[in-house]
């Protein structure tokens, strides 16, 4: 189920805009077939040791789909991922860096496709999603979960 309304912009408006992360937590993987689980579970625990689990379930979705696209289509062979969580105060950012050419795009899969819906997936969990240029080569995509004020039991 979306987590948004039809038609809202994945984009955040400025009132939303980041502020400094209060936490943050960045790990690099080689390119492998087993970096999107890695990726997953770094992300898992380390918003468990934050107490931040609220809808954590969402957020490993997305951390799987946007390293999966990494690891495909982003980082060259012998290349590595950057994954980095940030808590902010009313928003959690998930971003997943690759040195690669091009630009991710959302596309819908037909029936017979066996590949292709890892972005709608993001699309239609996180509250935000989008692709940022990097200094240097490949790109950052990212999504973002608001977020209660309160850590979680």
């Amino acid at each position: 189920m979306p987590s948004r309304l039809p038609g809202e912009p994945d984009t955040l408006t400025p009132d939303q805009a980041l502020d400094g992360a209060v936490e943050h937590e960045s790990m690099l993987f080689d390119r492998r077939r087993t970096t999107p689980g890695a990726a997953r579970s770094f992300v898992a625990e380390t918003l468990t040791q934050w107490g931040r689990t609220e809808r954590l379930d969402d957020i490993r979705l997305c951390t799987s789909e946007l390293a999966t696209n990494a690891v495909l289509h982003g980082a060259p062979a012998g290349g590595q991922v950057l994954v980095r969580v940030e808590l902010h105060a009313t928003v959690l950012r998930i971003e997943v860096h690759d040195s690669g050419n091009g630009t991710p795009t959302k596309r819908e899969a037909r029936s017979t496709d066996t590949e292709g819906r890892g972005l709608l997936l993001v699309s239609a969990v996180a509250d935000h999603w989008g692709v940022e240029e990097r200094c240097g080569p490949g790109k950052c995509v990212w999504a973002a979960f608001h977020r209660s004020t309160a850590p979680t039991c």
